[in-house]
């Protein structure tokens, strides 16, 4: 029985462990990650099999909230049981955490420094190339007919000229799914299984008032924020630049490209962001509280949403919202684009710097890591011989 996988519980030691290194090492985004996984619990540590670390991605695809960390969650729960998903799920969130707060702190000490200017100057335009291709990656992924497509253009268009509310983008566009996807108006009416799985995902959209206290309006805003990122984390993007820039007026434009580029930097999902974000807010405790809250809607929705899911995922009325709420995951990323493309790219310099990204992304694999310091190192050379007048006005 030794080359069959365990389907015993394990230690949630080990458990911790594992998910500790591999928050730590974790780059290459959530396809990567789930792959790792999957190497090494399926084919190494045998512990689950194959079908059930594919079950465990096709259910967590289905669910807003970053892939790679809710699947950890999902098989820490499968052989952990209730206490082995949060011990499990926070070791995983854990390093990113510590290096992304670091990060923030030294920002918050230097970022007015100018080499500090010169490196964002170099690595904005990178992002953007960083964020694009992401979205190419997604798209092929689940893009799959014409309608998703006109979803799509549709909110990349509001997203752009009105930049309205991402969660009734999201929820709209799952409804026009379950219209013509679904069996809603096929059959006369939706399974009551199908129906109750909808609610959770609709319900996540909307957040209680925020309080006076910053913490509580820090948390408040990154529960809401964790409950809408289908399709990607990237998809926290633009719902972030609408809501810490144009309601709350916590961060600038620049400042928000900056958090979004320490998201992209660090191992782990892009959601992380919110720890960054936290910190320029409210120091340690305001990053410490944007974390949980960004990752706290994944815990539970693994927890009390995913084993409904597995029954119900066949559903026709599931997989039409979820299809809707996908396409729209792209044209609002792609909006984002367009909108943090206007800040971070201004002068010849930076359009030849985002160009030559996209060029290095699709022709070669090159690391995250890899081409920001490319970037770094050319915004650092380049700036105090340029010396942009539009970075600081912006």
């Amino acid at each position: 029985m030794a080359s069959e996988p365990s389907r015993t519980r394990i230690p949630i030691g080990d458990l911790v462990r594992y998910y500790l290194r591999l928050g730590l090492v974790g780059f290459g985004g959530p396809v990567a990650l789930c792959g790792q996984m999957e190497r090494e619990l399926v084919g190494e540590k045998r512990w689950l099999s194959r079908e059930e670390m594919r079950e465990a991605i096709a259910v967590c695809q289905s669910l807003p909230g970053p892939l790679a960390i809710q699947v950890g969650i999902l098989i820490s729960y499968l052989r952990g049981g209730f206490w082995g998903a949060w011990a499990g799920g926070w070791a995983f969130i854990l390093p990113n955490f510590v290096i992304v707060a670091a990060l923030g702190a030294l920002y918050v000490h230097f970022g007015g420094l100018p080499w500090v200017t010169a490196i964002f100057y170099g690595v904005s335009p990178a992002v953007i190339a960083l964020i694009l291709h992401s979205c190419w990656r997604l798209a092929r992924l689940g893009m799959e007919d014409r309608l998703q497509w006109a979803i799509a253009v549709v909110c990349f268009g509001v997203t752009v000229r009105v930049q309205a509310e991402v969660a009734l983008l999201f929820i709209v566009a799952g409804l026009v799914g379950i219209v013509y996807y679904g069996s809603l108006f096929r059959r006369g009416q939706a399974t009551a299984g199908g129906t109750a799985l909808l609610l959770p995902l609709v319900a996540g959209a909307a957040t209680p008032g925020p309080s006076g206290a910053t913490l509580a309006k820090l948390f408040g805003f990154f529960v809401k924020a964790g409950s809408l990122t289908f399709g990607s984390g990237l998809v926290i993007v633009p719902f972030l630049e609408k809501g810490l820039v144009q309601h709350m007026g916590w961060l600038n434009e620049r400042e928000f490209l900056i958090a979004v580029a320490m998201g992209m930097l660090s191992p782990g999902p892009v959601v992380i962001t919110a720890t960054f974000v936290g910190y320029l807010v409210a120091g340690f405790w305001g990053s410490l509280v944007a974390t949980i809250g960004i990752f706290l809607p994944s815990f539970l929705l693994v927890l009390i949403v995913a084993p409904i899911l597995v029954r119900h995922r066949g559903n026709a009325n599931v997989q039409g919202f979820v299809k809707g709420a996908y396409a729209a995951a792209i044209g609002t990323i792609l909006g984002a684009c367009v909108l943090l493309g206007r800040i971070a790219i201004g002068d010849w310099l930076t359009v030849l710097i985002a160009l030559a990204s996209l060029v290095v992304l699709f022709r070669f694999k090159v690391s995250n890591p890899a081409l920001v310091a490319a970037a770094a190192i050319i915004g650092l050379i380049a700036f105090p011989l340029l010396k942009p007048a539009w970075v600081f006005v912006k």
